[in-house]
């Protein structure tokens, strides 16, 4: 039988709080459970974290594996060794951290179909013989 330490919902409607939970990985995430090990509300501020440690090792121990989001807030709550890291849906690698200025500034390694209205211009300046404006346009 295949253990698995996961969270189980509970809670309202758009308002949940979980259970961590002991279960078969063949019953369905809210369905029948071993042991409840802890309770986690990600709602409230600040989070509330209570989980049985002492369990949470022994069912750890006995080759119970937890999900990935358990097992983030087992590290966090310090039961399993790692590293506790802030909350965040993907690893540093996966999204680099781009500033604000220049996430709206589009990336110029892109390739358009369409050709730019600045293209266009600086072309017809270049054609007319003035230096100044050709000047100007690659200053921008």
């Amino acid at each position: 039988m295949a253990v698995k330490i996961r969270l189980k919902r509970t809670g309202a409607k758009k308002q949940p709080s979980y259970r961590i939970v002991v279960a078969d990985s063949r019953s369905p995430r809210d369905g029948r459970f071993i042991q409840e090990i802890g309770f986690y509300n990600p709602q409230s501020n600040p989070k509330q974290l209570t989980i049985d440690e002492e369990a949470a090792r022994d069912w750890l121990a006995k080759g119970a594996q937890p999900t990935d989001t358990v097992r983030s807030i087992l590290v966090n709550a310090g039961v399993l060794p790692g590293k506790a890291t802030p909350n965040s849906k993907k690893a540093p690698s996966e999204a680099p951290i781009i500033p604000a200025e220049q996430a709206a500034v589009e990336p110029e390694d892109k390739p358009n179909d369409e050709t730019d209205t600045n293209d266009a211009a600086t072309a017809a300046e270049q054609d007319s013989g003035t230096d100044e404006a050709a000047v100007d346009v690659e200053a921008e």
